[in-house]
């Protein structure tokens, strides 16, 4: 799901007895430019690369007018950059077979009736989908919208049913195409999505160091490493270690996490220097030099024990919650937030598009593409979409106005020019969502245009058009729609917090670690110190003292997670409109004491039980 938005402060609208409230809607920070994305150049060249072979190979056999189908299948190219290859050659699987079946939906309707409005009604139903899935899978960017502009352009092309499954072919064999463009990777670098992954753990825990220096903003640090930190091990549960090979490369990344997961237990000394170590870590992993050697403290030597002589199983994740095909299923169960968002988007697409008829629009699907992709988790987050939608496709709109002389100059040169801005489009969109719009709008229209030539004139207006009635429209139907659900979120989340954090409570009670010391405080060994008990190569660990230190391990594992799962549900809660009053104390309490807990189970030692 994308990334979310801050709380908003003091509500501008509250209900006598804190019953619902409204938020004020952002302005400044909607326009505002980020960092960009550390890997956005990944999926910017998987998805040209991946859209030029068959758009070259089409141009050359004169059928160009078969792009939009070959798209549908290379655009699945930008998806699941940040999954280790296993995992990224499974989920990839789904996305193409996904983006086929939508696309044989969308090109069937079009087969058996030309009645704009009810194909207004499929394209924005296979929208909602669109969105539900994507949000319960937590594809992540560009989740949904790249199917739903795909299939809502199907809609609206004419076809003939006997012509469907050439197309559908055409499809499956771009999105074969996509699957080896970002499967290639992994014969030069094996590795690189698990140490991205472990990079940015070390990097977010030598942020909270600094930040330690500057109190201003510890506690958003600290939910920060811990956020990375548990998406690191998520992403290391995901390699397979068939071969102690593979047992021998991983246990080295995971001692670099379990170093890097020691700053949340930090007492605040030495921090300069352990953040310049932890930064100097993750440099080494983004370039693909050697792992470093990393010295680890007693405890941390406990956890990865046998890591040299290869004689234990790396960890597991822990068990207890559904995952996989269970855990999508079990987020779109009746009760689910998701169901009132496919709500907001049913009905916003549908709207927008008979909208876009009235005035006069005769294929609405620009309209109805705009209105899906500017719901987000919240209403504060979908009006700052709105208004970036709206500006960026404005300006997208006067780039190719300016450059309609180029795209006289042959089908060759719209090709070039579409590569272009799809690789402007992901250089840009992880900066605002505006300015990378910028790009996808000329590119959209280019790739609509392969098909059918319509007048320049025609299809600017259209779209200016669609884009403002999408965006109103769409907009006003988050507002009407409310999401009540999304505090019950929270109370959901709190209950996890809580029964994980009474568990670990429990083991760090009955936790009888020996010789507790300022070094096991602290977190770290100094460095080149070798892990005590070991220096004489006696025998430290009995089976017993193993399985405690996987309940140990899976209880910060269950804790963080639900701690990360709590401060999302916050921010979905506190910008979504006519929302009853948050449980701010209690969210606060939990928090503090849960992260306490969690630097308890770092540390090995009971964390301090506040006074009542």
């Amino acid at each position: 799901m994308g990334k979310h938005a801050r709380r908003s402060g003091k509500s501008a609208y509250t209900v006598s007895g804190g019953a619902v409230r409204a938020r004020p809607l952002p302005l400044r920070s909607t326009v505002r430019l980020r960092r960009p994305v550390d890997i956005w150049h990944k999926p910017a060249l998987s998805a040209v690369a991946a859209l030029a072979i068959p758009d070259l190979t089409l141009f050359f056999l004169g059928r160009l007018d078969l792009i939009l189908y070959t798209s549908a299948g290379a655009m699945c190219a930008l998806y699941a950059h940040g999954l280790p290859y296993a995992a990224r050659a499974r989920t990839l699987l789904w996305v193409v077979l996904g983006m086929v079946a939508s696309l044989g939906i969308a090109l069937t309707a079009a087969s058996l009736t030309t009645s704009a409005a009810l194909l207004v009604v499929g394209a924005s139903l296979l929208a909602a989908v669109h969105k539900m899935v994507c949000d319960a899978t937590r594809i992540g960017p560009p989740a949904n919208i790249i199917p739903t502009f795909i299939t809502a352009s199907a809609f609206f092309v004419p076809q003939h049913l006997g012509q469907v499954p050439l197309h559908m072919a055409v499809a499956l064999g771009g999105g074969g195409l996509a699957w080896l463009v970002c499967m290639a990777p992994a014969l030069i670098r094996p590795q690189g999505p698990e140490r991205i992954a472990v990079a940015r753990a070390l990097e977010a825990a030598a942020g909270l160091l600094r930040t330690r220096e500057e109190p201003a903003g510890v506690a958003q640090a600290r939910h920060a490493t811990a956020a990375a930190v548990n998406a690191a091990w998520h992403t290391l549960f995901l390699v397979p270690v068939h071969t102690p090979a593979r047992i021998t490369a991983r246990a080295g990344l995971e001692r670099l996490l379990v170093r890097a997961e020691s700053v949340l237990g930090h007492d605040g000394r030495s921090a300069a220097g352990e953040a310049d170590r932890l930064g100097t870590w993750a440099r080494e992993l983004r370039s693909g030099r050697p792992l470093p050697r990393v010295a680890l403290s007693a405890v941390q030597a406990e956890e990865l024990v046998g890591v040299a002589e290869e004689v234990r199983e790396p960890w597991r994740p822990a068990p207890g919650r559904p995952r996989g095909l269970r855990a999508v299923l079990a987020r779109l169960a009746p009760g689910s937030p998701l169901l009132p968002i496919g709500a907001r988007v049913a009905a916003g697409c549908v709207l927008a598009g008979w909208v876009s008829m009235a005035v006069g629009v005769g294929h609405p699907y620009w309209a109805v593409v705009t209105a899906a992709s500017i719901y987000q988790a919240n209403t504060t987050l979908s009006w700052q979409r709105a208004l970036q939608r709206t500006l960026g496709n404005l300006l997208g709109l006067l780039l190719y106005t300016a450059l309609l002389p180029l795209t006289h100059l042959g089908e060759l040169a719209m090709v070039g020019l579409a590569l272009v801005f799809q690789l402007g489009a992901e250089a840009c969109i992880t900066r605002n969502y505006w300015l990378g719009s910028v790009c996808v709008t000329p590119m959209a229209l280019l790739l609509t245009e392969f098909g059918r030539r319509l007048p320049a004139g025609t299809l600017i207006a259209d779209r200016w058009i669609d884009t403002v009635v999408g965006a109103v429209v769409g907009l006003a139907c988050c507002v009407l729609i409310t999401n009540r659900r999304a505090a019950n979120r929270i109370e959901v989340a709190l209950g996890r917090v809580a029964a994980a954090e009474t568990a670990a409570l429990r083991l760090l009670a009955a936790s009888t670690t020996p010789g507790a010391d300022g070094t096991r405080e602290t977190g770290w060994a100094h460095e080149g110190d070798p892990p005590r008990g070991t220096d004489r190569g006696q025998e430290t660990h009995w089976p017993q003292e193993a399985d405690r230190d996987q309940e140990i391990r899976w209880a910060r594992d269950r804790l963080a997670a639900g701690l990360v799962e709590l401060r999302e549900a916050v921010e979905v809660a506190a910008g979504e409109w006519w929302q009853r009053a948050l449980p701010e104390e209690r969210i606060a309490r939990a928090e503090q004491q849960g992260h306490r807990t969690l630097a308890g189970l770092v540390r090995r030692r009971p964390a301090p039980v506040p006074a009542a």
